[in-house]
């Protein structure tokens, strides 16, 4: 077991923030990276791995430059449906002048980048309907190399009251335009165990609420 990734100070957390091009989304980022356990959790999955990363959903490139002031400077692929946040995701890397990081916009319902790596795939699944979930799921663990991983963050759909306030949570950030799409459909855990599971990979289910209210779990699926 590689030991865990290293804890970012503060200041480096407020530099990744710096670069974001909006005084609101600096606030946001700096909120996100300092209250978020995913990115800790990411960077504990990879951190000692030499392989390099595809993160679907990427967003405006928060975990690429968190992994980076961890010290894993493994090149990241970065793809979201989102032009806007691609558009700020490479304004920040050039900034940074990381040339490792790399980003671009698309689909994952209709394809994904060629790769082998680590995949991450982070609070997107619940945009997709069943099938495409698998389709997407499918197709991320085909591209996991051997002795990787795919590395998953969602809510998990059950009885919960936690399960309950994470809807409410994805549909106020539609509200807000954070989010270009309302939740379509929640997976539970019994898809990521069918699907993974007939994808070769080995697949483990932990809670992950850290101090927040949702109902996230963090699911991981090795070769």
């Amino acid at each position: 077991m590689t030991a865990p990734a290293p804890t970012p100070t503060r200041k480096q957390l407020h530099q990744i923030a710096a670069l974001c091009p909006q005084r609101w989304v600096q606030h946001y980022t700096r909120s996100k990276l300092s209250s978020d356990p995913v990115y800790g959790a990411v960077a504990n999955e990879v951190i000692g791995t030499t392989e390099p990363l595809l993160d679907i959903g990427c967003g405006i490139g928060l975990l690429a430059h968190y992994l980076h002031v961890c010290g894993h400077h493994v090149p990241v692929t970065g793809f979201d449906y989102d032009q806007r946040k691609i558009d700020s995701a490479i304004s920040m890397a050039t900034s940074a002048g990381h040339s490792h990081l790399s980003f671009a916009a698309g689909d994952a319902r209709t394809g994904l980048p060629e790769f082998s790596g680590h995949v991450v795939i982070l609070d997107i699944l619940q945009f997709f309907t069943e099938e495409e979930q698998d389709a997407l799921l499918t197709a991320a663990a085909s591209r996991v190399a051997s002795g990787a991983k795919l590395i998953i963050r969602s809510g998990i759909r059950d009885d919960s009251g936690r399960f309950r306030i994470t809807v409410l949570g994805d549909y106020l950030a539609k509200a807000c335009f954070w989010m270009k799409a309302a939740p379509t459909r929640y997976p539970d855990a019994a898809q990521f165990q069918r699907v993974l599971t007939a994808a070769g990979l080995k697949v483990s289910i932990q809670p992950m609420w850290g101090g927040t209210p949702f109902n996230n779990f963090l699911i991981v699926g090795q070769r």
